[in-house]
């Protein structure tokens, strides 16, 4: 049992609903992993990452949601808390976003809601891990509070750590 109450599974913003996985979100999330450029999952693999995702979120009370814009509905990323690199009492803050929908200030909507819901669960800090690269992700989390903890190397390069005290 963890010592921390678990995340509200149902958030929503101004403009973006996030609720749990469903089956019916593979095709999407496999062309999401696409755009990363080292390859698409199957469906059978996009399913089977769902599937894992909500046998870890039933065991630790933390998730990644699917972000639905509101008027569109349509799924543009997710958004969530992860161990990542980091461990279940400090979670990192992850999110993903179809390039289609950067520059329109979603991701740094999600990860707030995200925040507001790691601070209900009764953590005292988030961390966060961006390759040196991504500089829209540093503008997020500048935005969110963050502040830079320190550089570490591993086989795909330098990866800043970054930390928030939550309330």
């Amino acid at each position: 049992m963890s010592a921390y109450e678990p995340m509200s599974f149902h958030l929503a913003s101004d403009r973006l609903i996030l609720q749990p996985w469903a089956e019916t979100d593979a095709e999407a999330l496999c062309a999401l992993h696409a755009e990363r450029g080292d390859g698409k999952p199957t469906v059978e693999e996009a399913r089977k990452i769902i599937a894992d995702g909500l046998a870890f979120t039933a065991a630790s009370g933390i998730a990644t949601l699917p972000i639905r814009r509101r008027v569109e509905n349509d799924f543009i990323g997710y958004c969530g808390l992860i161990v990542g690199r980091a461990t279940i009492d400090e979670p990192e803050i992850a999110y993903e976003l179809f390039q289609r929908v950067h520059g329109n200030g979603y991701a740094t909507e999600a990860a707030r809601a995200v925040l507001d819901a790691a601070t209900a669960t009764g953590r005292r800090r988030l961390w966060s891990t961006v390759r040196t690269w991504n500089t829209a992700s540093f503008r997020v989390l500048d935005k969110l509070g963050f502040e830079r903890d320190h550089t570490t190397t591993d086989d795909r390069g330098e990866l800043v750590w970054l930390t928030r005290t939550l309330p």
